[in-house]
């Protein structure tokens, strides 16, 4: 019989409703029955996707035996950790305290206070490579409750004040920040780099989109081939490797070896819109065709397979399928020559496919080691070559969708939209491609109709029809950066009017003055034990380095001094982790490094005749195009058309466009960089040499 998870509406919560676990959701139904029993809560943490989440349920809370003792002794909460990252994000600081380490499945023990007193992540059925099994760790719990339970309830103490300190502790403390630090951050991310096969440390190895986007920013502003040197290897790598997904588009999750070949396979929506970010920038920047076509098979993928009808983007695909890791993702060499026939050999040379492959002897596509050969070619036989390539993945991608495909966890959740926004906006303009901007403007349009529904009160997930949960800083930030990338891209100054009132939101709600951060939560935030700031990356961008980005694109563009002295303050507060921990900051350091250029704003204003007498559907002139195509780190772009607007219904553009009218009714620049502003410029001629002046390029990669 199902246990009361079986009317949740997070999928993950409903993989455990069958069972035998008496199973409660995160909520005071599940905390009034503890105080009433006078037991230990067990709050069991993860996510669909998790590949070990899901080993542990069929192991353990599959168990007639395990379940029957949790039921007799313990309140068993399941969170998902995606509806509730406040709560995940507190229980897994007891887990690296206690340990040293952390990862998912998360396994807390609480006291009827919410207090934790024990945690751990995966344990093994039976006693496995020196851990416990998961039946004698709880046996240790209920005795430890029963016979000793003022030792229990004094390490519960002590862990509660640790958690409440280490919620505040900042590793910094400057009200300006020493830009010293950038250097620091890169000699550090040079001594952990892996010259050989891209990335920092050893395997497994994660994706840093942020890191990477630090290192594009400071080769181009610094002039650095160190830098340049670790984004490209690593961008590469992974581009390369088989943590990307060649036949359908897309990144998995982290790879598992040095050199990016084996993939843990699920597949986050956060990752993929951050990495098409990082692709997009790169693009920009070095003008390589990889990176261009990396950026738009991930976005492609996420459209195709993750984009919900009518609006929004899903979570997470599985990693398993039919009970097996992988296995929509592997090829025989033997299934490749069925479905390719004579050009089945081009494909196993170019995409390494063995007789026995890599993954429990099935292959991986890859291009690692053979990608240069292509790029050596005549470029009129790699043209060709290519399309033969092309056309035989399609072929690989239609056979693939016969099968049967991952678990997809198909609730909405809003930082990760905004995310994708932001990529499908940038895409759009960078890579002139429409669908990618009208996709892009579809999501945000999605979000502020569905999570923020009348501009009123703001949700942090949604379910069909249904808004849940408070939202986080995460949310409101991400949200707010996406808005002020839609004005800039799609010129629409409502987009700018919303990101302006999040910001204030978040100036009024989540900030703490005494470290210059910001809290993860609202002040009344449900389940909270103390207000955690929020300021490492992990694995997305932290809320404190969205916000400063925030603002300091809004203070740019509408001279706000206020909004780049908190920017500035805030990043000040994080510099002793970016000098020593640099991974742990990654957009920090992208922000930092892009304040540091210095920061531009760029007001391009029309003579009004000009843009009634345009044509073309797209507001954006063509001669600003260069503006997006060219890489121009540390700057934020405004076009209008003087009295296209109305100060009463866009008080913000008047503040941008005010005393700022067109020259002799030609197209004119206003640039303003590190507090001045330059003459203004006039015609298109003249404002796209200043494009070019200010636009940075490689001298090698």
């Amino acid at each position: 019989m199902p246990n009361r998870l079986i009317s949740a509406r997070s999928l993950y919560l409903r993989q455990h409703a069958d069972n035998p676990v008496d199973w409660y959701p995160w909520g005071e139904e599940a905390f009034r029955a503890a105080r009433e029993r006078d037991c230990p809560i067990l709050v069991s943490i993860g996510y669909s996707a998790c590949h070990w989440c899901h080993v542990m349920e069929r192991e353990s809370f599959s168990d007639p035996a395990v379940a029957e003792f949790l039921n007799a002794h313990f309140v068993s909460i399941k969170v998902d950790r995606e509806e509730h990252p406040e709560v995940d994000a507190q229980y897994m600081e007891v887990a690296q305290l206690l340990s040293g380490h952390g990862g998912w499945p998360l396994n807390v023990f609480l006291t009827p206070e919410l207090h934790p007193f024990f945690a751990g992540t995966y344990f093994p059925p039976t006693r496995w490579a020196g851990l416990p099994s998961f039946l004698d760790v709880l046996q240790a719990v209920v005795d430890a409750w029963q016979h000793r339970r003022l030792e229990v309830n004094r390490q519960a103490a002590e862990l509660h004040q640790l958690l409440s300190e280490a919620s505040r502790q900042i590793d910094g403390g400057q009200e300006q920040l020493d830009l010293s630090v950038l250097e620091a951050a890169e000699r550090k991310l040079a001594d952990s780099f892996d010259p050989s096969g891209g990335g920092f440390g050893p395997a497994p190895k994660f994706p840093h989109p942020s890191t990477v986007r630090f290192l594009l920013t400071r080769a181009a502003v610094m002039e650095s081939k160190s830098c340049l040197g670790m984004a490209v290897k690593t961008l590469d790598a992974m581009a390369l490797g088989g943590m990307h997904d060649h036949i359908g588009g897309g990144f998995h999750r982290y790879a598992t070896d040095q050199h990016w070949l084996i993939p843990h396979f699920e597949k986050m929506l956060y990752d993929n819109a951050l990495l098409a970010r990082a692709y997009v920038e790169a693009y920009r920047y070095t003008q390589r065709p990889l990176y261009a076509q990396v950026a738009r098979s991930t976005l492609d993928y996420l459209l195709r397979d993750m984009a919900r009808p009518g609006g929004g983007f899903y979570s997470s695909q599985d990693a398993d399928s039919e009970g097996q890791e992988g296995k929509f993702y592997l090829w025989s060499l033997q299934e490749v020559k069925q479905l390719l026939g004579p050009r089945a050999d081009l494909f196993a040379d170019f995409y390494q496919i063995r007789s026995n492959g890599l993954f429990e002897g099935m292959n991986i596509p890859n291009l690692v080691g053979s990608y240069d050969r292509l790029l050596a070619l005549p470029e009129s036989e790699r043209i060709v070559l290519e399309q033969n390539l092309a056309e035989c993945r399609a072929t690989l991608l239609a056979a693939r969708m016969e099968r049967i495909p991952p678990s997809r966890d198909e609730k909405i959740l809003l930082s990760w939209n905004a995310f994708v926004a932001e990529a499908l906006l940038w895409a759009g303009r960078v890579l002139s491609e429409p669908r990618y901007l009208s996709a892009g403007e579809t999501t945000l349009n999605f979000l502020l109709e569905n999570l923020w529904p009348g501009q009123k009160h703001m949700y942090h997930c949604w379910y069909e029809g249904q808004g849940l949960g408070p939202p986080l800083l995460e949310d409101v930030a991400a949200l707010a950066v996406a808005l002020t990338t839609a004005y800039e891209t799609t010129l629409k100054p409502e987009y700018l009017q919303h990101a302006y009132r999040l910001a204030e939101m978040i100036l009024e709600h989540y900030f703490d003055p005494h470290t210059a951060t910001f809290y993860m939560t609202e002040p009344q935030h449900p389940g909270v034990l103390s207000r955690r700031l929020d300021y490492l990356d992990n694995p997305t961008p932290s809320g404190t380095s969205l916000v400063a980005e925030l603002l300091l694109r809004l203070g740019h563009l509408l001279a706000e001094p206020s909004f780049l002295q908190t920017a500035q303050r805030s990043l000040a507060a994080l510099s002793g982790w970016m000098s020593r921990t640099p991974q742990g900051v990654g957009h920090a350091l992208l922000v930092a490094q892009q304040m540091a250029v210095p920061y531009s704003s760029w007001v391009v204003v029309l003579p009004t005749e000009a843009s009634d007498s345009s044509t073309s559907s797209d507001p954006l002139p063509d001669f600003l195009t260069g503006y997006f195509t060219s890489f121009l780190p540390g700057a934020i772009l405004a076009v209008a058309a003087k009295h296209s607007f109305t100060s009463s219904s866009c008080l913000l553009q008047d503040r941008i466009f005010a005393h700022r009218p067109p020259v002799n009714h030609l197209p004119t620049l206003y640039l303003c960089q590190a507090g001045g502003c330059q003459p203004p410029v006039t015609g298109r001629e003249a404002i796209l040499a200043q494009i070019a002046t200010h636009a940075k390029h490689p001298s090698s990669y």
